[in-house]
């Protein structure tokens, strides 16, 4: 027999609140970087960069399906077992996600901010993997993240590196 919880989870308006509130705590970290990046078009035209270093204007849209993206796998997984172990995992990645354009941007840390991308790397390698155990599908949302997160850290230790 199934809870009051599981039902809410599964059916009815309180499964759209919730995607709602994945999708706002996806905009808050969003917003920080957003915060902590003004003038950062400025700023990355001016660092020195790789040859293979995209242009600024492309990560706006990607990150836009990206945070769509991760909003979406958090919901899916608090579908099937509200909330818990994969869901900290997933809330732990979000805080280093939001923690990474204040370093790089308005810090100028290129090298601490390698670290934390690299942190941030593992803890959505951790969250795909206890996302696979509950929705493959949740998982599988993640990957790309994972692989922009994976060129992101590559491009920010070459910026690093020309820059230092």
């Amino acid at each position: 027999m199934r809870t009051r919880a599981e039902q809410t989870r599964r059916n009815g308006a309180g499964q759209w609140w919730a995607l709602a509130g994945f999708a706002v705590a996806v905009v808050a970290a969003a917003a920080i970087g957003n915060l902590a990046a003004s003038g950062a078009a400025d700023q990355y035209a001016n660092l020195d960069r790789p040859a293979w270093a995209p242009p600024s204007w492309l990560f706006g849209p990607v990150w836009t399906v990206l945070y769509v993206m991760i909003a979406v796998a958090a919901w899916l997984v608090w579908r099937r077992v509200g909330f818990g172990a994969a869901l900290g995992a997933w809330a732990v990645q979000l805080v280093l996600n939001a923690a990474w354009t204040p370093l790089f941007f308005a810090g100028d840390r290129y090298g601490l901010a390698f670290v934390e991308i690299v942190l941030l790397w593992l803890a959505i390698g951790v969250t795909v993997l206890l996302f696979a155990r509950v929705s493959r599908l949740a998982a599988v949302l993640l990957l790309p993240y994972w692989a922009w997160v994976t060129f992101a850290a590559a491009l920010n230790y070459s910026i690093w590196q020309l820059n230092a």
